[in-house]
């Protein structure tokens, strides 16, 4: 009766698993990141570990037996690697990789060639599987990153729990090998261990939902901000992001330069040659822009061909300097691709006691562009 209870447990958990394998892509729908899809992957594989080490138990001493446990512990191993690297998309670079690879391929071959001791192949795959684990929970925590706590700090639960439960079967298996005979064995500590996975398949598969959702909510954010021709911001997210940096420049008394820069005859470049080719020289110019701008700086695409730049911690010598960099990198570029050719007139500003807003500072700014385009275009003028 034990046996059969531990058995029950065993197929609630390979139901469990399947059923939020096929459940997730349903939610989650097409089109989903790259982070998602090995977040999936992961769970299925771990389904498929529990069907095959279900089905090798009809087949003990047969030799079906070695070949679907071999194969099990390889999808659990395969599905620890698959989440690791799910975390890597959301997080960035993780810790642990290396040695989390080397105990994916590791584990289905020590397991296979120890399959004939006993001890040796149970505390050999429950060790590894423990050691990936602790990667995968670590790797939610460290390095720290802006990413939503809650979320990273539920899957590091629930692997260091799966870790703890089978550590100890691990121990069990390898040191108490008559305590623990197979993997229906009805021991309190293989049994909390089934549990265990069991509240913690559903609970990872709500973490990986909120950290899709949270990623689903900054892709909207980015797309809202975002020029999607040039990959600059665009006017709201211009009107978001630099009043904070003019706000920090007269609290601080550091020296803020704005530039605003209008493409030179840009109407006349899609009346002529059409508006893919206009496209191109806007994308150009976008490239150009991001190639010699530094972190610190803020750069949109504010208009059709007009674009502007604030300049943290830059003076008028800093201001003119970085122009001169741009206009020649710009130069460079349409070299390089003869069929685009393209100037830009600019007016700069420099960050004065009386621009209480960005308005009027900005303003300063575009009366020196209108200055420079009625001098001719293709030049800078800076406001007094």
């Amino acid at each position: 009766m034990e046996s059969i209870s531990v058995y029950t447990i065993l197929l609630l958990t390979a139901l469990n698993m399947g059923t939020v394998s096929v459940a997730l892509p349903l939610i989650m729908g097409r089109g989903i990141s790259r982070a998602a899809r090995l977040a999936q992957a992961s769970l299925v594989s771990q389904t498929l570990g529990w069907i095959t080490i279900i089905i090798s138990g009809f087949w003990a001493g047969h030799w079906l037996d070695p070949t679907l446990s071999t194969a099990s512990m390889a999808f659990a191993s395969l599905a620890n690697c698959l989440m690791f690297f799910a975390l890597q998309e959301w997080l960035g670079k993780r810790p642990g990789q290396h040695v989390l690879l080397w105990l994916t391929v590791l584990m289905p071959i020590g397991y296979a060639l120890s399959f004939s001791n006993y001890s040796l192949r149970v505390g050999y795959a429950n060790f590894l599987l423990a050691g990936q684990f602790l990667i995968v929970a670590r790797a939610t925590l460290w390095p720290r990153v802006a990413a939503s706590l809650p979320w990273r700090s539920l899957i590091s639960l629930c692997y260091f729990s799966v870790a703890v439960t089978t550590i100890g079967r691990g121990v069990l298996g390898g040191f108490y090998p008559e305590l623990y005979p197979s993997f229906q064995a009805a021991h309190p500590i293989n049994v909390v261990a089934q549990l265990v996975i069991n509240v913690t398949l559903i609970l990872i598969a709500v973490a990986v939902l909120v950290a899709w959702r949270e990623e689903a909510e900054a892709q909207l954010r980015e797309h809202a901000y975002t020029d999607k021709l040039t990959g600059l911001l665009n006017r709201h997210g211009w009107e978001q992001s630099a009043p904070s940096l003019l706000d920090h420049a007269r609290r601080h008394g550091t020296p803020l330069a704005i530039m605003v820069l209008d493409l030179d005859h840009f109407k006349q470049i899609n009346d002529t040659q059409g508006h893919e080719v206009g496209d191109q020289v806007l994308r150009l110019f976008g490239r150009v822009l991001q190639e010699n701008c530094r972190s610190s700086d803020l750069a949109a695409r504010v208009g059709g061909e007009e674009f502007a730049l604030l300049l943290p911690q830059t003076d008028e010598a800093a201001a003119l300097l970085f122009e001169q960099r741009l206009r020649s990198a710009l130069q460079r570029a349409c070299q390089r691709q003869p069929q685009l050719k393209v100037d830009y007139s600019a007016g700069l500003a420099l960050l004065e006691p009386a621009d209480t807003t960005l308005t009027t500072f900005l303003v300063r700014a575009d009366s020196r562009l209108y200055q420079a385009k009625h001098l001719g275009r293709g030049r800078l003028q800076v406001a007094d």
